[in-house]
């Protein structure tokens, strides 16, 4: 009964959130483009399975994702698997402790942007575009290897307490230095990149992992320290996409060389 009545409220609020863009769409159609609407019917059925999709969506995070990503946190951070020495005397938590922990972030980041739909797109679209020069499962690897050296370090600063500017400040500085080097045609896919991740299966669970770390480890803010592998999801897959065009173009000029 819990769950209907959770699941009746979702849709409700989902209702509220996603009629007034559609008013807007109705009435931007009707008052400045001043013609009607193709395929009315199809448009509201379309409509009406948005919300109803939405709202499972969102039923489902609730229900399955977000306790999924809190039970593994718990259960990485148990003293049964970390032993005496998870813990100094003190009651702050050794990082080198946590290596299962940074582990299972490194695996479920990889794991979840290779299943995106959004990268799978971009990554399609690239390499149409590109002529094949971009490879479909080349960008989706660079991408979702990004995002688990992302994650795995995002774990990692919600272990040790430490500031979360200063990692996002040291990787957009090796973007900038990357950007400068890195083949032109490349830049703007690789910042592309970084959003496409962020998106219907990764957020939810690396979300989840985040909050769950942080409300298992003593002295830790589930919102000071428990957000913020959001932003380490979207920054690093800049990075290794801009390092795999780097290093493509230094294979290609290698092979030139040689044949010369």
């Amino acid at each position: 009964m819990e769950l209907i009545t959770f699941a009746l409220t979702t849709v409700y609020y989902t209702v509220l959130d996603v009629l007034p863009i559609a008013a807007f769409l109705f009435a931007f159609q009707a008052f400045v483009i001043r013609k009607p609407l193709a395929n009315a019917r199809r448009i509201v059925a379309g409509l009406v399975l948005v919300i109803v999709g939405l709202a499972l969506f969102l039923v489902g995070l609730e229900e399955s994702l977000f306790p999924v990503g809190r039970l593994m946190a718990g259960q990485l951070t148990s003293p049964d698997v970390l032993g005496r020495d998870g813990m100094s005397a003190a009651g702050t938590p050794f990082w080198h402790a946590y290596l299962w922990v940074y582990a299972f972030a490194f695996t479920i980041g990889f794991a979840t942007t290779i299943a995106e739909p959004a990268l799978l797109a971009v990554a399609m679209k690239a390499n149409e575009v590109s002529g094949g020069t971009i490879s479909v499962w080349g960008l989706r690897v660079a991408v979702a290897l990004g995002v688990a050296v992302g994650v795995g370090l995002g774990c990692y600063r919600i272990v040790s307490g430490l500031p979360l500017h200063l990692f996002i400040m040291a990787g957009y500085i090796v973007v900038i230095v990357q950007t400068i080097w890195a083949p032109k045609l490349i830049v703007a896919l690789a910042y592309d990149s970084g959003g496409v991740t962020t998106s219907t299966v990764t957020v939810p669970l690396i979300t989840a992992l985040g909050l769950g770390l942080a409300e298992a480890l003593p002295g830790r803010s589930t919102l000071l320290d428990g957000f913020g592998l959001v932003a380490f999801a979207s920054l690093f897959p800049i990075i290794s996409v801009l390092a795999y065009a780097q290093l493509s173009a230094l294979r290609s000029r290698t092979r030139s060389a040689e044949e010369n």
